[in-house]
């Protein structure tokens, strides 16, 4: 099974795909400067030069196709076409309390993401952003998205808790 990994930043896409059999990256890389003007992707592959193009991506829905023209691209990409693609994984900064572990993708999972966005105002956006993007090139395949902050679920109170009122959690 070959896996995309996608992980939109406040200003950049990384990616990584990974193909679970075999136990191997195939390929690794980053849109850098998104949304700023003077975009350009890095890109390795497996057995391939690094290869390096700038391109302006002015949102993230931008990168996440550049990402994938470079990944199904005759002599640069390592795949096909995105049928080759089983399951998508994303990173999301910022879950709040809502997440207690990575989630399949689904309607409710979006709307929560769009709840707590602003909990994570430089990345979760772009978070969902990415998730959108991909989800619109690769609808069938399972989405799953790993919360940052799931981990922290996993803690005691006293330990992710500050030493202010409760309220102030709460709010």
């Amino acid at each position: 099974m070959v896996i995309l990994t996608l992980n939109c930043g406040s200003s950049s896409a990384k990616y990584q795909v990974y193909d679970w059999d075999a136990k191997d990256i195939l390929a690794v890389g980053i849109v850098e400067r998104v949304t700023q003007g003077g975009s350009f992707i890095s890109h390795k592959a497996k057995g391939k030069e690094e290869y390096t193009v700038e391109h302006d991506c002015p949102t993230h829905t931008d990168a996440v196709d550049l990402i994938i023209k470079t990944l199904t691209d005759p002599v640069h990409g390592v795949i096909a076409d995105m049928g080759v693609i089983k399951a998508v994984g994303h990173r999301v900064v910022h879950g709040g309390d809502k997440f207690t572990k990575s989630v399949l993708v689904d309607d409710s999972v979006m709307a929560t993401l769009e709840e707590v966005k602003d909990l994570g105002p430089l990345h979760n956006p772009a978070n969902i952003m990415g998730i959108e993007a991909a989800q619109k090139v690769l609808p069938s395949v399972p989405h799953c998205a790993v919360m940052d902050t799931a981990w922290h679920q996993t803690m005691p109170p006293e330990s992710y808790l500050y030493a202010v009122p409760y309220e102030w959690f709460e709010k």
